[in-house]
């Protein structure tokens, strides 16, 4: 892509700090999240995510007004010409719910947008500028607005556990193992044992004598 694009410049990218930033500066990091603006992509945790045009827009427009709300007329404004057709709402909907998905938002427990009911969206997140690229970092948030640094650590932990429990399983096979053999033996000496004495304990004539006597 050509590296020489411009950032968009939306009408509400007009005053305020991160307005001006915005403008002045080519890389944005919230979260998980980088965006380059001279390339118009957004990255997570290094690997890019498919924005759409409006989507991205709507990303920057939020982003020039973190904190405050942006109306849902400023953003017909900025996405559409005055001139176009189109069911604004719907569009505006749709393109926000987008948004949310790529971001792993939700409108229940809003970790970046905020629906302001009757009024448009907020950004709650909190934005660094700079001109060069931010390092990457393992703090990743999931679709479901987990840490991905702390579910790494989780599933080490899952994993430790895991083998935990196999151990503890194969000692307890083990163990039940001598103890089968133990309950077999003491039913074998309890039962069998005795008949063996006391076939062993019994008389035997003696058979020379048999003879004798027979005389």
């Amino acid at each position: 892509m050509n590296s020489n694009l411009s950032p968009v410049v939306s009408p509400l990218m007009e005053s305020g700090t991160n307005a001006e930033l915005i403008q002045t500066q080519r890389y944005i990091r919230f979260g998980p999240f980088q965006i380059d603006q001279q390339r118009q992509q957004v990255y997570r945790n290094g690997s890019r995510l498919k924005l759409q045009g409006k989507v991205y827009q709507v990303l920057t427009a939020l982003i020039a007004k973190s904190g405050q709300v942006v109306t849902r007329e400023e953003l017909k404004a900025a996405l559409w010409p005055s001139d176009t057709h189109v069911n604004f709402d719907a569009n505006v909907n749709t393109t926000v719910n987008k948004l949310r998905q790529i971001l792993g938002d939700s409108t229940d427990k809003p970790l970046y947008i905020e629906t302001i009911p009757r009024k448009g969206y907020s950004f709650m997140g909190e934005p660094e500028f700079a001109m060069q690229p931010f390092p990457q970092t393992d703090i990743g948030a999931s679709p479901d607005g987990a840490n991905t640094g702390q579910g790494g650590t989780e599933k080490e932990k899952s994993a430790k556990n895991s083998d935990r429990w196999l151990t503890f399983g194969i000692i307890a096979l083990i163990l039940a193992g001598i103890l089968l053999g133990a309950g077999i033996a003491t039913f074998w000496i309890s039962h069998f044992a005795p008949e063996f004495r006391h076939s062993a304990n019994k008389p035997h004539h003696n058979t020379t004598s048999s003879i004798s006597d027979g005389r």
